[in-house]
């Protein structure tokens, strides 16, 4: 059987129990032989870097997820000297595993609302699935036309035609009740976060002086 691949991005700084609960549920739903957590290195979209380093990110994610078989670490962002396009990362995943491995790649609907604004966004669907994890009130007629266009030619609801690429499922998965940059404001008035995030992470932060 060709493996099924998920694959969930993200600026992890830091990585936090919310993280983790939507990677598993990933996996759970779709039933897929592995999650990758891809630190972004240099990431494109944002106004400001992110507060811990590159390598930070990647060790912090490697700590959240130790002895969690279905969940691993991809440090190719980070190791990549330019700014991080899922294109590009979906290429190189693509041309590793091969044309029939069933590769999922997972975005947020505020992400998908502003898909077309991504480098070579209609090519993402040739390499990889679109899980699209749905938060209350996402309404896809709210889409830009080009976007609604590919969901409503692409979505599929369940598993009766699995394909290696090229289809939009949305998911009902756990809410994201927890934002890095609540976490880090905690992290920096010496609140307690207890619950929140892993402990070997918490004691990396500490020993490391990050987001004080």
């Amino acid at each position: 059987m060709s493996p099924r691949i998920g694959v969930f991005g993200g600026t992890f700084d830091p990585i936090h129990h919310a993280h983790l609960r939507m990677a598993r549920a990933f996996a759970a739903e779709l039933q897929l032989d592995e999650v990758r957590l891809i630190p972004a290195g240099q990431p494109y979209h944002r106004d400001r870097g992110p507060h811990a380093s590159p390598a930070q990110r990647l060790d912090m994610v490697r700590l959240a997820i130790a002895g969690d078989a279905a969940l691993s670490a991809d440090a190719r962002e980070v190791r990549r000297d330019r700014p991080a396009y899922t294109v590009d990362t979906l290429r190189e995943l693509r041309a590793e595993l091969g044309d029939k491995a069933e590769l999922w790649f997972l975005i947020g609907g505020d992400s998908l609302a502003a898909l077309d604004r991504w480098k070579d966004w209609r090519e993402l669907f040739p390499l990889a699935n679109l899980a699209v994890a749905m938060r209350p009130g996402f309404d896809p007629a709210a889409l830009p036309p080009v976007i609604r266009q590919e969901w409503q030619a692409r979505q599929v609801s369940d598993f009766s035609n699995r394909t290696a690429s090229g289809t939009i499922r949305p998911l009902a998965l756990p809410p994201f009740d927890l934002s890095a940059t609540a976490l880090r404001a905690r992290l920096a008035a010496d609140e307690a976060v207890d619950g929140l995030i892993a402990p070997a992470v918490l004691a990396y932060i500490r020993q490391h002086g990050l987001y004080r």
